[in-house]
């Protein structure tokens, strides 16, 4: 393949964006489920639909109250076809940053950080100057501090028409401090606290380092201790090695075409991500999470609204309303909490309805199969059968097909979903 510049954009699903195609191609008045939840049968077809557009494997599950469904479709191991099962562990990439912003806020709490303090009161030492005295703890958490993404100065390849950063970097560890460097050395997106914001992982390293700062705490170490283990979860944890924890699924990176056949990244050493995006999970674990926080056991009240209030930030080629560590989705049944997240060759989606009652959570164990012309991502159909099997678990059998009303496709969030610029 001729050397290009590859695309380093990424995903953000900003199913927002998409609401004029779904009411040109026919909305709901509400979530069409039946009295016992959503339609088992239909759901069980849009994930085998999933896997029948070219994925891999896929595992989902589905909560309505107290009603719970979860399937799996595909295989975990594209070399001997062991099947996926729903249960397995899974790199959840960014939705790592609703965990970071829930111990954030936690302190906040408690009174060792306040929201709009300057960073640079906390982290002198690292974001030194104008910068520190301008750029507040809320400004890393909703991605207006402008500070530029890590990514590309990490896996500098990536910019040369070459993945070879992506092998080279497979049992590379780095600092957290070192990630902060390289993005502080990058050029400011815009003025701090703009908006609207530019997603930026840089800022969910820098919040990890704060949270070690006023701890005195490894900040995995915290999490673990004051938001995971709050929340109840068995199977979520950020893994010391680069192995994958428990029962688990390939991770099988495309990159455009450049792997072909994709290549396998669940063995990865994830310091890259550290705090913006190394958490493991099951789907079980991430409904499970999103309920209790969205039901306020895991914040209070003053903290979840402080959470839930949005700003415009630019992500993924789109722009999505954006809290702290979490975003909102308009659908045609409602508003929806979550975040998506995607790292080497796994792609995570985690929704939930604003009482916590309807979710779905779901990942995939292929990324980044779709290919790039002169407009950039083309939209696949595996794009398609994602978009339908979402929203036939959140607003039922009777939602809109993922097409628009001239029958082209629609994405409620961009074709280069799972993109490792942003975990």
């Amino acid at each position: 393949m001729t050397s290009r510049r590859l695309p380093t954009s990424a995903p953000r699903a900003a199913l927002a964006a998409a609401m004029g195609a779904l009411l040109a191609a026919g909305t709901l008045a509400g979530p069409a489920h039946a009295a016992d939840g959503p339609d088992r049968q239909a759901l069980g077809q849009t994930l085998d639909a999933v896997t029948a557009a070219g994925m891999y494997g896929i595992y989902s599950q589905v909560r309505d109250g107290g009603w719970t469904w979860k399937g799996a479709s595909g295989v975990a191991d594209a070399g001997t076809g062991r099947p996926v099962r729903p249960d397995m562990v899974h790199r959840i990439g960014s939705i790592t940053k609703t965990f970071v912003s829930v111990a954030i806020l936690q302190q906040v709490e408690r009174g060792t950080i306040e929201l709009d303090a300057p960073v640079g009161r906390y982290l002198p030492d690292l974001v030194p100057g104008e910068r520190g005295h301008r750029i507040t703890v809320r400004m890393l958490l909703n991605h207006t501090s402008h500070i530029a993404d890590y990514i590309v100065p990490a896996f500098p390849s990536l910019l040369e028409g070459s993945v070879k950063s992506l092998e080279d970097n497979r049992f590379r560890r780095v600092a957290p401090k070192e990630l902060v460097k390289m993005g502080l050395a990058g050029t400011p997106t815009g003025e701090p606290g703009a908006t609207p914001g530019s997603y930026s992982n840089t800022n969910y390293v820098l919040a990890g380092l704060l949270l070690e700062k006023v701890t005195r705490t490894d900040a995995a170490d915290h999490i673990t201790r004051h938001v995971i283990r709050k929340a109840g979860l068995r199977h979520t944890s950020f893994p010391r090695t680069p192995h994958i924890p428990g029962p688990h699924s390939g991770a099988y990176e495309s990159w455009y075409g450049f792997f072909d056949p994709p290549r396998d990244f669940s063995v990865y050493e994830m310091s890259w991500a550290g705090t913006a995006g190394a958490i493991t999970s099951t789907m079980d674990d991430l409904n499970r999470f999103y309920r209790a926080l969205l039901r306020g056991e895991l914040l209070g009240p003053a903290q979840l609204a402080e959470m839930r209030r949005t700003v415009p930030v630019r992500a993924g080629g789109g722009v999505v309303d954006y809290g702290l560590g979490i975003y909102a989705l308009d659908l045609p049944c409602g508003r929806f909490w979550g975040h998506d997240g995607g790292v080497f060759g796994m792609a995570t989606q985690s929704l939930s309805s604003e009482d916590g009652e309807r979710q779905i959570s779901y990942g995939v164990n292929r990324t980044k199969y779709q290919q790039i012309d002169e407009g950039g991502i083309v939209p696949h159909e595996i794009d398609i059968a994602q978009v339908r099997h979402l929203l036939v678990a959140l607003c039922g059998t009777d939602a809109p097909t993922a097409r628009t009303a001239s029958g082209t496709p629609f994405l409620p969030f961009p074709a280069d979903r799972g993109a490792p610029v942003r975990p």
